[in-house]
């Protein structure tokens, strides 16, 4: 476990003060603070993956984060007179790594932990934010069980319900139609038979599958096994080195021009691994560059290297919006920061976004997109934007 320290101090908070708004639970994460003579700093945990297999999507996190601060706090760092002094941990992907590093911060007196690029990760921190009474909201994380987990866990990103139920749209009515999960063998691919079953299955559909073994490099028999099931749609969940010879292979075998094939845009390294088979297919998205156009992603736009924002940065702006708006409201007391997040309405970076107070589900714009270009140039555009609550997860008991 690495940690890396950083406090920023400004002269004057003046700017933040001039407004103060009284709590609601419908604001805008800019709100500046009602105030507080404390100059003592609120120390703010970071736990992702700044290592690992997924620490690509960890950097995009930590970018959204840092650019989301500097937009809530209106380029001061602070809520009131106080810094946001932020500490970060390496987790690597491991729960192990997370639950210590977790836990070390909270004996520093930190109250807010944030981060959980890994799904694994998000289900160890959760039950030790209930335990220790600290706020905690996971990041690109998608597993559905973090929503609902404990009264003190929150969520800065989407979840998996949501991506199916983006997949679903392609369809519109699901009743009577026939759907083929196309996925490899492990725990990978049951979660997303399992969540095709739930959400398209539980709207209507009959669902089946063409699982595939992990280590397969040959997808020729695959292929002719979805063309003979004449699906409706085919859901497609790959991940790993061998995407680009399987979708090559669903296209030649003429699979992608027979039916509506669907899968999960990832972030832009990966896109040209779609090769010539990436315009033939339809995206299901959490987010990518030019997808939105609001306030809070021309700021993001303005502070990320490059100018060009990708999957994850989303979610790491949203959780420091949250971060503020929990210090802004809540002060040090925990239980009221969970209670000015618990239906709070705010514009991020993709548009509108509200926690759902039963829950903790965070309820946003959701895409489908398309896939232009060849080579190692290609552009993503929206076909259709569907609404928080079009997009909306069941609503899930709370567990604690």
């Amino acid at each position: 476990m690495t940690i890396r320290h950083t406090r920023r101090v400004f002269l004057s908070a003046a700017t933040m003060m001039a407004a103060a708004l009284a709590a609601t639970a419908c604001g805008s994460p800019q709100d500046t603070a009602s105030g507080g003579g404390d100059a003592a700093p609120v120390k703010v945990g970071l736990v992702y993956s700044q290592s690992g297999p997924l620490a690509s999507y960890g950097k995009q996190y930590i970018e959204g984060f840092k650019a989301g601060l500097d937009f809530a706090t209106k380029g001061t760092g602070k809520v009131g007179d106080r810094t946001i002094e932020v500490t970060e941990a390496d987790d690597a992907g491991d729960p192990a790594k997370a639950v210590s590093a977790a836990k070390d911060l909270i004996g520093k007196g930190t109250k807010i932990i944030a981060g959980s690029t890994s799904s694994g990760v998000a289900l160890q921190v959760a039950p030790i934010a209930a335990q220790n009474k600290v706020l905690f909201i996971s990041g690109p994380a998608a597993t559905d069980a973090v929503t609902g987990a404990n009264k003190y866990t929150f969520r800065s990103g989407r979840q998996s319900w949501q991506d199916v139920v983006t997949a679903k749209s392609f369809i519109g009515d699901a009743a009577g139609k026939k759907v083929v999960v196309f996925a490899q063998d492990g725990a990978f691919g049951d979660a997303n038979e399992a969540a095709v079953k739930a959400v398209i299955g539980g709207a209507g559909a009959t669902v089946s599958s063409v699982r595939a073994p992990a280590s397969a490099t040959e997808f020729t028999p695959f292929a002719s096994q979805i063309k003979a099931a004449k699906p409706d749609l085919l859901f497609v969940a790959w991940a790993g080195t061998t995407a680009g010879a399987m979708w090559q292979t669903l296209d030649q075998q003429g699979v992608l021009a027979a039916t509506t094939v669907v899968t999960g845009l990832d972030i832009r390294a990966s896109w040209p691994t779609f090769g010539a088979a990436g315009s033939k297919i339809s995206f299901l998205s959490h987010y990518f560059d030019g997808a939105s156009d609001t306030e809070a992603a021309k700021a993001a736009k303005a502070k990320i290297a490059g100018g060009t924002l990708d999957l994850f940065h989303p979610d790491g702006f949203a959780a420091a919006q949250m971060v503020v708006r929990a210090v802004q409201e809540g002060g040090d007391d925990v239980d009221k920061m969970v209670t000015a997040l618990e239906g709070w309405e705010f514009e991020g970076v993709k548009g509108t976004m509200k926690i759902r107070a039963e829950d903790h589900a965070l309820l946003q714009p959701m895409y489908q997109a398309k896939l232009t270009g060849s080579g190692t140039a290609f552009t993503a555009t929206a076909q259709k934007t569907l609404t928080g609550d079009e997009s909306a997860p069941p609503v899930a008991q709370m567990k604690g």
